[in-house]
């Protein structure tokens, strides 16, 4: 038999050997990044805002109770009534959650706005940068050092009856918008985006752009395009993976790692249950891989839980707030066990 082995010569051992030591090099840089990294489990509070389920909203104190009965350690207050709307959170209201969360050992780790740059109008732009700075000033004074932004945002209509519905806020939204190029509609988010930064800048705080629908088409890929843009310290990412429908698990996880640094918030949610093999997850499937994405990059933050879609109905009637407490308590469960899933794959 022919032997096909060739001496190896010093140049190729040295080459060898630097791959060799490269490869090394990186995987112990990604241990030492996981080691590093400091995932929190939060509640955001739109989960308890009174919209999808029947019932009524719960208020910010009921909330971060229930954060500390499920093992949360943090909560998020939506910047809307009936939780955080500005005009209800002077300097003392927020001193008052705020020691009242310290008390209980949770952190209030972020406010996320529902605001939207996007109109061709130029006095909702203004308006809506006004409510942004607002909030901003409320973020600070409750403590949190992260205030969640879209680019544009439709809203939600609520019903007189209860609940509410996405498509009146969506058709109004791309009504105002049809004679208008999403260049046109990108650049009046940029340089609404660009003073919002700038007042950012001023509270202390750092703006997490999520990677939300309408104006961001192409997911994450825009939303890193607006943030290098715009090219401000206090404008981050808030990346969520339920909202990249294209990518499987592994394209998330390289996702997140493309974000890197610029990861500041994380946004997941779905519905749960308990079945025999344990708990199972319906709208949120892809939470593995963004885990170990953020234990690749060495992520410090939260993971913030939300329940903010139609929920299902039941004998005629929307579900009520039995079952939002069921999700709340087995989405901290559940997220808990792919962090620890997470980290056993990263060892």
């Amino acid at each position: 038999m022919k032997d096909d082995r060739h001496p190896l010569s010093r140049r190729r051992f040295v080459k060898a050997a630097a791959v060799a030591a490269s490869a090394l090099g990186a995987a112990d840089s990604v241990r030492a990044a996981a080691s590093a990294a400091d995932v929190k489990i939060g509640l955001y509070s739109i989960t308890y805002g009174g919209v999808w389920y029947r019932g009524d909203a719960l208020t910010v104190e009921q909330v971060i109770g229930r954060a500390k009965k499920f093992g949360y350690q943090g909560v998020e207050i939506d910047g809307k009534r009936p939780h955080g709307n500005p005009l209800d959170m002077p300097q003392a209201r927020c001193r008052q959650l705020r020691n009242l969360a310290r008390d209980q050992g949770i952190e209030i780790y972020a406010v996320s706005g529902n605001n939207d740059f996007s109109s061709p109008i130029p006095e909702h732009r203004e308006a809506q940068l006004v409510y942004a700075r607002e909030l901003m000033r409320m973020t600070a004074d409750l403590g949190a050092k992260v205030m969640r932004v879209f680019l544009g945002w439709p809203g939600v209509t609520l019903l007189p009856g209860g609940g509410g519905r996405y498509d009146f806020a969506q058709d109004v939204w791309k009504a105002e918008h049809k004679d208008f190029s999403e260049e046109q509609t990108w650049a009046w988010c940029r340089q609404t985006m660009e003073e919002a930064a700038r007042f950012a800048g001023d509270f202390g705080i750092t703006l997490a752009l999520q990677n939300h629908a309408p104006v961001i088409a192409r997911g994450y890929l825009d939303t890193i395009k607006m943030v290098h843009e715009v090219a401000s310290p206090h404008l981050k990412i808030c990346f969520d993976a339920r909202l990249e429908h294209s990518l499987d698990e592994a394209a998330v996880r390289k996702a997140v790692n493309e974000v890197g640094a610029l990861q500041t918030l994380w946004h997941f949610g779905g519905e749960f249950d308990r079945g025999p093999g344990g708990i199972v997850v319906k709208g949120d499937e892809k939470a593995l891989g963004e885990m170990l994405g953020l234990l690749d990059i060495g992520y410090k933050g939260y993971a913030g839980f939300e329940l903010c879609h139609p929920l299902p109905v039941v004998n005629g009637q929307t579900v009520g707030l039995d079952f939002v407490d069921k999700n709340a308590q087995l989405a901290a469960e559940y997220m808990r066990g792919i962090l620890a899933e997470a980290r056993k794959q990263h060892a």
